[in-house]
């Protein structure tokens, strides 16, 4: 990827993620010069949820189509009235903005993915151009439309052999062979926070509910044994599949206590996060996203690995993937490709995002 035009971008991302910790913003700043990237967070926020949006999102899956579409509009509406008051609150002029969404559907092995939060509904609301709706273009082009991170891995934290993020989904980027190689790992944070929550808790602080518990070594095992795991093509994970097929196998261990399912859960992500890692050569780790803080889970990472784990501030932490997302938005106004065939599996590269608003004088 060469010839960026030289200049900078004031753009702000929004993240929502499976996890339903609650929305990232992040009000960066992308200077781009002789074809090198830099960013800077000039402000950021996470904005949680309501337990009525938590509620719309856990069952939008299954609610009727006119339900979904008036969600996906009031959802738009709201982030742009989030965005506004943000703008408002920090005093900042922005480019525009760029949007993940809230992944309701995944399914990339049917044709379709489905992130809502209306464009047009931010832009009505901001006044302000938004980008939105990054991987429908993968996935028609046979595409995965996920993970999309690696290209802002290579161009914003190129100085690490590989990132990984502990989101609601654990994902890993590394570049191996001269080529960048990027997937799902395993369920992690939406795993977690969903056994938590059954216990009033919205998640389980540094790991302690897990770190007190015992490893059942037999759904260990068998969680280890799912066929997802020995995938070698481009791969993956939605709520669809925990729900039907990692927690089926939880199913079938019901006799298992809650705070000994954690300790099984924190061991078997963490021997997939390592075994990933080991096989990916990289020597030095970047590890961002909520999972960062999960001290015992943590731990158990670096007792089956070499690789130096570096944890960065809280801000990169906390705001990396929002990050990404507005720079994907900065790609996509120059028409540049923000979504790689050798990671996604796509027929080829692509540029993903639809636009909304007024782009001419960017």
């Amino acid at each position: 990827m060469t010839n960026f035009p030289t200049r900078i971008y004031n753009v702000i991302g929004l993240m929502s993620g499976t996890s339903l910790d609650g929305l990232d913003i992040a009000f960066c700043r992308f200077t781009v010069d002789k074809n090198e990237w830099s960013y800077e967070i000039i402000k950021a926020e996470t904005k949680p949820y309501s337990e009525s949006w938590k509620k719309a999102f856990l069952s939008l899956e299954t609610a009727d189509a006119l339900t979904f579409q008036q969600t996906h509009s009031q959802y738009g509406h709201y982030l742009g009235r989030v965005v506004s008051d943000f703008i408002v609150k920090n005093g900042i002029k922005v480019d525009f903005v760029s949007s993940h969404g809230h992944t309701i559907f995944h399914q990339p092995e049917a044709g379709f993915t489905a992130q809502i939060g209306d464009g047009a509904s931010i832009y009505a609301e901001t006044n302000i151009p938004v980008v939105c709706d990054f991987r429908t273009t993968d996935i028609a082009l046979g595409g995965q439309g996920a993970p999309l991170v690696p290209i802002g891995d290579k161009l914003l934290f190129s100085n690490y052999d590989a990132c990984l993020n502990l989101g609601g989904i654990a994902n890993i980027s590394f570049t191996k062979n001269n080529e960048i190689n990027a997937f799902d790992i395993s369920p992690c944070n939406l795993v977690f926070n969903r056994i938590a929550r059954l216990h009033n808790i919205e998640y389980d602080e540094n790991g302690n509910m897990a770190a007190s518990g015992n490893v059942n070594d037999d759904l260990l095992n068998a969680l280890n044994d799912l066929d997802y795991y020995h995938l070698q093509t481009a791969k993956s994970l939605g709520k669809e599949w925990i729900d039907e097929v990692f927690f089926s196998v939880v199913k079938n261990h019901a006799h298992i206590n809650d705070v000994d399912l954690m300790a099984t859960f924190s061991a078997h992500f963490a021997q997939q996060i390592a075994e990933t890692i080991n096989r990916s050569n990289a020597a030095n780790i970047l590890l961002t996203g909520g999972g960062a803080f999960n001290t015992h889970l943590i731990n158990n990472i670096k007792k089956l690995t070499k690789a130096e784990i570096k944890i960065p501030d809280a801000q990169t932490i906390n705001f990396k993937e929002a990050i990404v997302f507005a720079l994907l938005g900065a790609l996509r106004v120059n028409n540049f490709n923000n979504a790689l065939k050798s990671v996604t599996g796509a027929s080829r590269d692509n540029i993903g995002g639809a636009l909304y608003g007024d782009f001419r004088n960017l």
